[in-house]
């Protein structure tokens, strides 16, 4: 690594894979966020998730700052529980990262599935962002979709920087829009919803008490027939 707290992109890759190397030799098992070219994110899910952090202009310099580290291999390790991403990031030494995040409100989360009532067919569709601009619009929605808001999300890294989101953080943020275009199915986790709540159907029959009973006259003048009310007249 470079004197001055500077080090290249090169370096920054040549560290992790030292770091990564050694924590495998160890016994740990690793997830690394791997990114091919410039773009961090390429399915829906993990560009919406991207872009929905980057619409809030107070937080969207800051996550800038972890867009080379994210890109060059520094985040060794991103796992997704109920509620948190757990990451370990490689920068002057190595960083722990924890960021927690709310479930979605069960309010929100019902009126998301009314407003998509219908209209996602199956699981495979969801997953793949292969549903309708309505759809789009419901669970891409600022305010009201399935996306955290800043205030929803807690961070926290082990390192010295007193900022509340350091270029680690930012990075493991990054590398979750990238971790969801092959595990678009994280982000339900993440929020702490089922995703089959969007396209399971619920058929509400009507309860016998509430049907109307006709009269067993009533029933032969509708048909034109006379109904025999002696049961034993069926037998021989």
């Amino acid at each position: 690594m470079s004197f001055w707290g500077y080090s290249s992109a090169s370096e920054r890759r040549s560290y992790a894979r030292q770091m990564a190397a050694s924590l495998e030799k160890s016994g740990r098992k690793l997830e690394p966020v791997t990114i091919q070219g410039l773009k961090i994110a390429r399915s829906f899910w993990g560009k919406a998730w991207c872009e929905h952090l980057e619409s809030f202009s107070d937080i969207f310099n800051r996550l800038e700052r972890g867009r080379t580290y994210a890109r060059n291999g520094s985040v060794l390790h991103l796992a997704v529980t109920p509620g948190q991403i757990e990451a370990l990031v490689s920068g002057g030494s190595l960083y722990d990262v924890r960021i927690r995040i709310d479930d979605l409100a069960p309010t929100l989360w019902q009126s998301i599935q009314e407003k998509c009532a219908g209209q996602v067919a199956t699981m495979l569709e969801l997953l793949q962002g292969q549903f309708s601009s309505q759809v789009m619009k419901v669970v891409t929605d600022r305010h009201q979709g399935l996306f955290p808001q800043p205030s929803q999300i807690h961070l926290k890294c082990s390192c010295p920087d007193g900022a509340r989101m350091c270029k680690h953080v930012a990075a493991v943020l990054y590398g979750m829009g990238n971790r969801l275009d092959d595990q678009p199915e994280l982000l339900f986790r993440l929020r702490g919803v089922d995703p089959a709540e969007l396209f399971s159907t619920h058929l509400h029959l009507p309860q016998a008490r509430d049907a109307e009973v006709l009269p067993d006259d009533g029933l032969a003048d509708l048909f034109g027939i006379e109904l025999l009310l002696d049961p034993e007249g069926l037998s021989p």
